[in-house]
């Protein structure tokens, strides 16, 4: 028998059972049998087994199956010990999901496909090696975070660690554009050289000039964004990793940016298919001038990028709208269109309730935040990576007359519920740290020298978190109550704490800092006021025995590090982001990112096999009422969640809305006595509560149809998860 041989398998059926109620209930047993048969009838026959450990790395490096440099940094002794330790910690799958995605995704194959070259110990065992670089003592600590699924490298990285014949470590993007045919060429070479390496790609288009500006003084000659929309839609569909997916990216536009209209109407359904784009991901990046001139219910201006970088001397993007809007307005060099931006607002929740799109960046949000020096643009493909950049000048001959920086994601998630349990919460969040460092240090996307350049002087990683639902249910606290913001408010104050403590570290050791620290809020100390001036402690009784036997830093524990950080920097510009997460949590069994369950048992539907049911983990009869659905759940809570966690998170969160197409009775106080129907008016509301709240960025809107479809789907599968 072999993979490609499998015959009278009962594995789906009885994962399929779960969906069947019995006397009302569950039937979550058939979960479990599902799993005892799949590692019976698909992995334990179908594993290629060997005499010794030391046969099988003999077999993996003739084979050329392992990256052999990063194995013999180690005598083979460490490596059968720390086997042992991997072996002793009885690890074991918790649900038919979490195995089928291990092996289906992540497990090493025979390059036939025939048989499975590796379980979850050896993949864990591989990470810990590789991302230790030699340091046994790393390994030996990387191991047991992962083993004790305390932290999850994200997708490319747990993938490829060790391999020898790889992928990237890192596969999501952030480029730009500048108004000039050749950036926008070499913009559309970087997006397919990106997506052929298997990279989601985020572009930043606000700074071409409009349809019908001049060219070379001519007026009326220029064609706008949404030609170039086309062609970067047309690359990824070309440049499609291999034939086995599809290359993703997402384009980002400002509101006043004088194409906006265009550039949304460019998705709709309806749209001519000169211009309709199918498969390229909208972004809007919304400086707070339009939340004010909605607010006023006022006339909006959008300006010409062309005019606006003649007068200000640097691109669209660059330039403070918020601060310069009335100048601009008066100034007439700059040419510009009169539109009503309740107007525009509408047109954004239209296309939102049609297709999930656009992501929404609250780009002043995010700016005033950042304590690095420069501007935040644009944001990916999921919407949580917003770190600064510097645009580039291209010459005639393509080449790079002023090398920029932009932007590569490196990502990793810690498990909350058990991350919580951890012996010793700052080495494992410290751990972690040095894991991503490895990844950074050691990616070299030299296809794009502005990625790589920015990545060689950032060093930035993006610790996330994932399984918050499950924490609250496993507790059982109610999702979004007050409980529940003020556990999410500590613990990703820990995560910033320990994360900070661990590049500062990593900067006295090394003696180097990212570049241009020396002109951050951390150098100045002005970053950690916020912590001095009020003491951030559990409010509530049940949160504080959660934190029971966990440190929580003191103002006097901020302050020390205050002049730790000031004494000695950091090495990492960005340490924290929240992905969306997707495979990586089934295989952790918990549920993704910080937001709430889809669905009690989730329905998946996987590529050639059909339905798989996930059941929500530690789902009983003590946790279902804690399992409300997000469709179900007030939206204004999960955004309170999120702004909890983004007070401490230095970059962005990937936040989606959850919606129904008839809105619950009670769910929302301003539908009483109005239409029960989602209305573009729902979207504005949530959207500007967000915006009050700080929330940096809006991923997709899910809506929940009244046929039981859904419209909205994570395109972040093609990118970090």
């Amino acid at each position: 028998m072999s993979l490609k041989d499998l015959k009278d398998v009962t594995y789906y059926d009885l994962n399929n059972e779960i969906n069947i109620p019995v006397n009302n209930q569950i039937p979550l047993n058939k979960d479990q049998e599902a799993l005892a048969a799949f590692l019976e009838q698909n992995v334990q026959p179908n594993t290629k087994s060997f005499a010794s450990l030391k046969d099988r790395f003999d077999y993996l490096e003739s084979h050329d199956y392992l990256e052999m440099d990063a194995i013999n940094k180690y005598d083979f002794s460490f490596i059968e010990k720390l086997y042992d330790y991997l072996r002793g910690q009885n690890f074991h799958f918790k649900t038919f999901m979490a195995a089928y995605k291990f092996y289906a995704q992540y497990a090493l194959k025979t390059d036939d496909g025939d048989y499975y070259l590796e379980n979850f110990i050896d993949r864990v065992a591989m990470n810990a090696l590789y991302f230790a670089d030699g340091n046994e003592d790393l390994a030996m600590s990387l191991a047991d975070e992962i083993i004790h699924q305390r932290y999850q490298p994200a997708t490319p990285s747990f993938l490829n660690a060790g391999r020898a014949r790889r992928g990237e470590l890192i596969s999501c993007f952030l480029i730009q554009s500048t108004d000039d045919m050749n950036s926008i060429g070499r913009t559309i070479n970087s997006a397919l050289q990106l997506s052929r390496i298997g990279g989601g790609v985020g572009i930043n288009l606000s700074n071409l000039r409009g349809a019908g500006d001049p060219i070379k003084h001519i007026d009326g000659a220029a064609s706008g964004v949404v030609p170039v929309m086309k062609l970067l839609e047309d690359s990824f569909s070309y440049s499609n990793q291999l034939g086995q997916r599809q290359g993703a990216g997402v384009v980002y536009l400002s509101v006043f940016h004088p194409d906006i209209i265009a550039f949304l109407s460019a998705k709709k359904e309806n749209a001519d298919e000169k211009v309709r784009l199918k498969t390229l991901s909208l972004g809007v990046t919304v400086p707070d001038k339009f939340y004010e001139l909605i607010k006023a219910d006022a006339d909006m201006y959008l300006f010409s990028p062309y005019g606006v970088e003649r007068e200000y001397g640097e691109p669209f993007s660059y330039v403070d709208i918020t601060k310069e809007y009335d100048n601009m307005v008066k100034n007439p060099n700059i040419k510009k269109t009169k539109i009503k931006a309740r107007d525009l607002e509408n047109e954004i929740s239209k296309l939102q309730q049609e297709s999930g799109y656009p992501y929404v960046v609250n780009v002043d949000t995010a700016n005033r935040a950042n304590p690095i020096d420069g501007k935040i643009v644009m944001s990916n493909l999921c919407s949580e990576v917003m770190q600064v950049q510097t645009p580039s000048l291209i010459n005639d001959q393509q080449q790079y007359e002023k090398l920029g920086t932009d932007i590569s994601c490196n990502l990793g998630s810690t498990n909350i519920v058990n991350l919580m349990q951890s012996p010793d919460f700052g080495h494992s969040v410290e751990t972690m740290v040095r894991a991503l460092t490895f990844v950074t240090d050691n990616s070299n996307v030299d296809v794009v020298p502005s990625i790589q350049k920015g990545n060689q002087q950032a060093h930035t990683i993006g610790l996330g978190a994932m399984g918050l639902h499950a924490f609250f249910a496993k507790n059982q606290m109610e999702y979004g109550g007050k409980e529940a913001v003020d556990f999410t408010n500590i613990y990703f104050l820990l995560l910033n704490y320990w994360t900070l403590k661990a590049s500062n570290e990593i900067a006295r050791e090394r003696h180097e800092t990212f570049v241009n620290f020396d002109k951050s809020k951390y150098a100045d100390g002005s970053y950690f006021d916020k912590y001095i001036n009020y003491a951030w402690q559990p409010q509530y009784a049940k949160t504080i025995a959660l934190f029971d036997g966990i440190f929580i830093p003191t103002q006097a524990d901020w302050e020390a590090l205050k002049a730790a950080v000031m004494k000695d920097g950091l090495y990492h510009q960005n340490r924290m982001a929240v992905a969306p997460n997707g495979s990586i949590s089934y295989i952790n069994d918990t549920t993704a990112s910080l937001h709430p369950i889809i669905n009690r048992v989730e329905e998946r539907q996987e590529k050639k096999i059909g339905k798989i049911y996930y059941p929500a983990p530690y789902l009983s009869n003590d946790t279902i009422n804690y399992y409300k659905s997000a469709y179900d759940t007030d939206m204004r809570k999960v955004i309170d969640v999120y702004a909890a966690a983004q007070q401490h998170v230095d970059q962005g969160m990937s936040l989606t809305l959850f919606m129904r197409s008839t809105i619950p009775a009670g769910l929302y106080e301003w539908k009483d006595g109005r239409t029960d129907k989602m209305t573009t008016r729902d979207l504005n509301i949530l959207r500007n509560y967000a915006y009050r709240k700080g929330i940096k960025s809006i991923y997709y809107i899910r809506t929940f149809t009244d046929d039981d479809g859904e419209v909205g789907v994570n395109e972040c599968e093609s990118c970090v998860i």
